[in-house]
């Protein structure tokens, strides 16, 4: 389902709720792995939240119930053994209509550092969200009883290894992960379902099964993402015009580039552009 209407950074948590949270300042081997909090929560209704820019990539995994989280410009249901994972600076919301059992994982991104996700990580996908959910539980427990430090990077280390396995999946197809590195180092160029077919030597049925099925994304919505990271880093890094940086990205019109980047990431290029870069005068 497409979303349309305006949000507002939110915070509602049901009374009936469990959060168990760990926080880098409380955790310092947290920050040491970029990770600015972890928690496992039990979000009973009224559940909703909505994060209007989030500094890092976030990772969530159910390992009971359903909800809804808003990623990649639309709604999406997360249901048990699912997981989704969104990149920095993007518009994320989550609503849970019963009871919603999740493990979540949110990095901090310092500009030097590289990302968890790459170009070939999936936003939707299969993923058994129990070792995420007992490592967290785990890190948990060691702070409560306040545990030495030495003991706590091995249950933050584990956190990583299962977000790392999941934005960078070994099982995938390796004619996709060719295929997504070579588009996104020429987003400028014209790409179409059957050229992007041709290239993996599959039929475009097929190539759209196999990003469903490890990408949890049609083949022309993960060519949309790339180009909407890529121009979210330009924004930020550059002081190059919206038009300019629309054609950087494949895109002729600049009107058609603001609408899409509007619904992927939440906000106007230029309004992106302000929030996150404050040194930058646009010349539009």
């Amino acid at each position: 389902m497409p979303h349309t209407e305006p949000l507002s950074e939110t915070t509602i948590l049901g009374a009936k709720s469990r959060l168990w949270k760990v926080t880098a300042e409380e955790c310092p081997a947290l920050g040491n792995r970029q990770i600015a909090h972890v928690a496992v929560v039990r979000a009973v209704p009224p559940f909703e939240m909505v994060r209007l820019d989030l500094s890092g990539t976030y990772m969530m995994a159910c390992f009971g119930g359903s909800g809804r989280i808003l990623l990649d410009g639309r709604w999406q249901t997360v249901q048990k053994g699912w997981a989704a994972i969104a990149p920095p600076h993007v518009l994320l919301a989550f609503h849970a209509g019963v009871a919603w059992d999740i493990a979540w994982v949110r990095y901090q991104q310092p500009p030097d550092q590289k990302p968890v996700m790459s170009s070939s990580s999936p936003a939707l996908a299969k993923f058994d969200a129990d070792p995420l959910r007992h490592a967290v539980m785990g890190l948990w427990h060691e702070m409560q009883s306040h545990t030495a430090p030495s003991s706590l990077v091995h249950w933050v280390d584990v956190i990583h290894y299962y977000v790392a396995s999941f934005a960078r999946p070994w099982q995938m197809d390796d004619r996709l992960g060719s295929l997504w590195e070579r588009v996104s180092m020429r987003l400028e160029e014209d790409w179409t379902l059957d050229r992007l077919s041709e290239i993996c030597h599959v039929s475009s049925e097929h190539l759209r099964r196999l990003c469903r099925k490890e990408m949890g994304r049609s083949p022309m919505n993960n060519v949309i993402y790339l180009r909407m990271q890529c121009a979210a880093k330009l924004l930020v890094e550059t002081d190059m015009k919206i038009e300019v940086v629309a054609n950087k990205v494949g895109y002729k019109n600049a009107f058609v580039f603001s609408s899409t980047f509007k619904k992927w990431v939440g906000w106007r290029p230029s309004d992106y552009r302000l929030r996150n870069r404050k040194d930058v005068s646009p010349r539009e």
